[in-house]
């Protein structure tokens, strides 16, 4: 009998421009064997199959009614080794979202929001558009600036750069870490210095 794998989901909604109705679905599957695949849309429905693992495969299956139409003509899907990642255009312009991705109101364990590309109805317009992207959302974790001293992060200053700390923020009493560094022996601490 098939297990459900776990299925990640979040949308975009607008009432002007088409292609920004969309849904984030990430169907969460290591190893997906590309020969036992089997992934269809309908404009009212989604279901797939598929074996996966590395060293013991096992059969992974859902299929259920979408909350509301879809058109599967433009809508995209890209397998990878961890997940198959589908953006799915949404039928029409709405700037509603939709209240869950299926048409029943019942909880499934399997299926869960996609915190990592979720955005509120009121803050859509800001946010980024996923729908080429690779099911990596970095969005949240600003610049980074090639990860050189972390100095792309709001408000880490660079990570040597705290003003009046030497460079180490939350020192107890304003303690400059590199005047400790380079403190000669004969001045080492002393259990009564804390």
């Amino acid at each position: 009998m098939p297990v459900h794998p776990e299925v990640l989901w979040a949308q975009r909604s607008s009432d002007s421009i088409e292609e920004k109705n969309v849904l984030y679905v990430t169907v969460n599957l290591p190893d997906i064997d590309k020969e036992t695949l089997q992934y269809q849309l309908t404009p009212t429905s989604i279901s797939f199959e598929a074996s996966a693992g590395t060293t013991e495969q096992r059969d992974y299956a859902f299929s259920f009614d979408l909350y509301d139409e879809i058109v599967p003509e433009k809508s995209t899907y890209r397998l990878s080794n961890r997940s198959l990642y589908a953006v799915l255009r949404k039928n029409g312009k709405k700037t509603e979202f939709w209240p869950r991705l299926t048409k029943e109101k019942v909880k499934t364990s399997y299926l869960k929001t996609d915190f990592g590309k979720w955005v509120d109805e009121d803050e859509q317009d800001g946010a980024p558009n996923d729908d080429a992207g690779d099911g990596m959302d970095m969005g949240g974790m600003g610049d980074m600036g090639g990860m050189g001293g972390m100095g792309g992060m709001p408000g880490m200053g660079g990570m040597g750069g705290m003003p009046g700390m030497g460079g180490m923020g939350g020192m107890p009493g304003g303690m400059d870490l590199e005047a400790v560094i380079h403190r000669p022996a004969s001045l080492a601490f002393t259990p009564t210095d804390y």
